[in-house]
């Protein structure tokens, strides 16, 4: 069975906290562990904040988009911004690389993504935006399913 949403909101801070519990509200129809969705909530929150922080200027008005889609036990995350885009894909994704150290970030976004989803995918395109790809499969949808 397939059940979808979709979910845009202006690209501010505030808004972080309101998609991390909308698709956390969202993914427990799956009925998750306790581990699993603190790891959605942390990878939506990495995604959202990267596509504020990095997406959009101090005082641009952008949006960020999240389609959210649960297939057989697998959430399938799609989290984008239409912003400035990202110059060095390769380089964004080592661990530690930040591109506003101004701001005190970590650094590791994409690296707890990549640690706590089975499939995570990064397409950008400068001035046009950047859309991550996130998908995990449920352990207890596995259980079910063998």
């Amino acid at each position: 069975m397939k059940n979808r949403m979709e979910l845009s909101f202006s690209a501010i801070s505030a808004n972080e906290s309101f998609a991390r519990v909308t698709v956390g509200a969202f993914v427990a129809q799956l009925d998750p562990t306790m581990d699993e969705l603190t790891e959605i909530k942390t990878v939506v929150s990495e995604a959202v904040t990267n596509a504020i922080i990095h997406g959009y200027s101090e005082n641009e008005e952008g949006k960020v988009y999240i389609d959210a889609e649960l297939v057989d036990g697998t959430v399938h995350l799609v989290i984008r911004d239409e912003g400035k885009g990202i110059s060095d894909l390769d380089e964004a994704r080592q661990p530690l690389y930040t591109s506003k150290p101004e701001l005190e970030r970590s650094g590791m976004g994409f690296t707890i993504m990549e640690n706590f989803m089975d499939h995570v995918e990064v397409d950008s395109q400068l001035m046009e935006g950047t859309t991550v790809t996130l998908v995990k499969r449920l352990s207890k949808q596995n259980a079910l399913c063998n």
